[in-house]
């Protein structure tokens, strides 16, 4: 689980020392750069904590996430678009309709 787990091994202490206050609390400060972030906790048998972060997808958006050929395809489509391989097909403004 340690190898799915930890993406990438370029570690950077940002602070030391610290102590939990009395309702076992550690203050991270700029380890926390995105207030919107939440994070799943492991803890193995040393003691050692990771913290993954974790970011949540409105519900109306989860149904790509849950079919994994509609994620491929669009992550195919984002790689094509960032290589160039695109292709203008004109305006589709005649197509828009107000909500």
């Amino acid at each position: 689980m340690a190898n799915a787990l930890i993406k990438n091994r370029k570690f950077e202490k940002v602070a030391q020392g610290m102590a939990p206050d009395a309702k076992k609390r550690l203050t991270l400060g700029k380890a926390l750069a995105d207030p919107e972030v939440t994070f799943d906790i492991y803890v193995n048998q040393l003691g050692q904590i990771v913290l993954d972060p974790r970011k949540s997808i409105p519900a109306h958006e989860a149904w790509i996430y849950e079919n994994p050929e509609i994620l491929e395809s669009i992550n195919q489509g984002l790689k094509e678009a960032a290589e160039g391989k695109t292709k203008y097909l004109g305006s589709f403004a005649k197509h828009a309709r107000e909500a």
